[in-house]
């Protein structure tokens, strides 16, 4: 009978004091969500490169921007990059993660738009292959610490 005493205050002392665990809120909010390539430029098509990604990469994210999925683009060069990394890293921040749905209209809209379908995207990115070659790719979310 002293067991079960003892064993009940204890549960009841670990609830009492796990209670308010569970009723914090996070230190953080959910933010943007990015998508950061890292290509590696082979040499003498660097500019070859900036000029692909100046024109069909910078025109397709400005639509996904104008649609509303998209916040912003970068382009970043890496200093001094060691054997086996990437040179550049593509980043696109989007607002959230994008339904499967609304990903493929948006992309019916932009094959429209750019006059092109998923047959000449792939021999695209096979072409560009001669200038680069994509090290890494990664979706990661951003959380705001408060």
């Amino acid at each position: 009978m002293r067991t079960r005493s003892i064993l009940a205050a204890t549960l009841l002392a670990a609830a009492v004091t796990a209670a308010p665990a569970f009723a914090q809120e996070p230190s953080y909010t959910r933010g943007t969500v990015w998508e950061i390539s890292g290509i590696h430029v082979k040499p003498g098509q660097f500019n070859n490169y900036m000029d692909y990604l100046a024109t069909t990469w910078k025109q397709s994210n400005e639509m996904a921007i104008k649609e509303g999925m998209a916040v912003s683009y970068h382009v970043y060069q890496v200093n001094n990059p060691r054997a086996g990394e990437p040179n550049l890293f593509l980043a696109i921040e989007y607002k959230d993660y994008t339904p499967i749905a609304q990903r493929e209209a948006f992309q019916k809209k932009m094959d429209a738009a750019m006059k092109t379908d998923d047959r000449k995207q792939d021999k695209a990115f096979a072409d560009r292959e001669s200038m680069r070659s994509l090290v890494s790719s990664v979706q990661m979310e951003e959380l705001k610490l408060k």
